[in-house]
């Protein structure tokens, strides 16, 4: 069970690097986010399949583009952590 656990931790953590480093390139191809992510090209596949699933990027002729939801989720997410910083 703990297996599975860590897996499904480790595949959360590459779906948000994955969406982190759209947001932080865009527009950008699954070769370039392979390359930058030190991922192989199957896994960026399926990453980016899942966030598009979850409205967090779409494709564009360009390439891959963050949608506003995903950056609200790292505006929040940097908002919790000064929280959580603050005395």
């Amino acid at each position: 069970m703990l297996k599975k656990m860590k897996d499904e931790i480790e595949l959360l953590s590459r779906h948000i690097d994955v969406a982190k480093a759209v947001a932080d390139h865009e527009p950008i191809g699954i070769m370039k986010l392979a390359e930058l992510l030190d991922l192989p090209s199957h896994r960026i596949r399926y990453s980016l399949h899942v966030l598009e699933q979850l409205g967090y990027i779409r494709a564009s002729p360009e390439g891959v583009i963050a949608t506003p939801q995903t950056v609200e989720l790292f505006q929040r997410s940097e908002e919790h952590t000064s929280e959580l910083q603050s005395p």
